[in-house]
């Protein structure tokens, strides 16, 4: 596991980081949750994220780890994945496969709410992701109400979408 240190804190599992500004707010602007933003937004948006690199097979985060943050996928395809144990039926279902301007993390940091995640993002292959903490997103979106009220009404279909996923998956366990 990587470590950085940001002034006296010690940031584990910042992965590699090779994205600029300006490739940041394009996978914003790509993004599901952000598209409908202008442009003044998604700068602003873009001052809360840094840029991650993650290879095949490596975890953006794992079933049942505390969240706190929210991803967007720049480039690659992630699965979304929750293991699942029924009893006698157990197993892992994959709830879908998220690729380019896919938003996925801890929706429940932008109700200031602690969560524990409910499913894990693996890479299917090299993979970057722009990173946000949802508290600092929950700020800004509280102190802009059109900004917060665009990202929540996306956000409700992006919930939507996950969850008749989430249940078809679990069907074929």
């Amino acid at each position: 596991m990587l470590e950085k240190v940001v002034g006296s804190f010690a940031i584990k599992g910042l992965k590699g980081v090779n994205m600029d500004h300006s490739e940041i707010v394009r996978a914003l602007e790509s993004c599901e949750l952000f598209r409908e933003l202008g442009k003044s937004d998604i700068e602003k948006v873009a001052g809360l994220c840094r840029g991650e690199n993650d290879r095949p097979g490596e975890y953006v985060f794992r079933q049942g780890e505390p969240g706190k943050q929210i991803y967007i996928i720049s480039e690659g395809h992630v699965f979304l994945e929750r293991s699942v144990d029924l009893g006698p039926r157990k197993g892992n279902a994959i709830i879908c496969t998220l690729g380019k301007g896919r938003a996925l993390g801890c929706w429940s940091t932008l109700l200031d709410e602690p969560h524990y995640l409910m499913a894990s993002a693996t890479c299917q292959k090299a993979t970057k992701i722009v990173v946000m903490n949802g508290a600092d997103l929950r700020d800004m979106m509280l102190s802009n109400i059109d900004l917060g009220l665009n990202v929540f009404r996306k956000l409700c279909f992006i919930l939507r979408d996950r969850l008749q996923g989430a249940f078809g998956a679990m069907e074929k366990i």
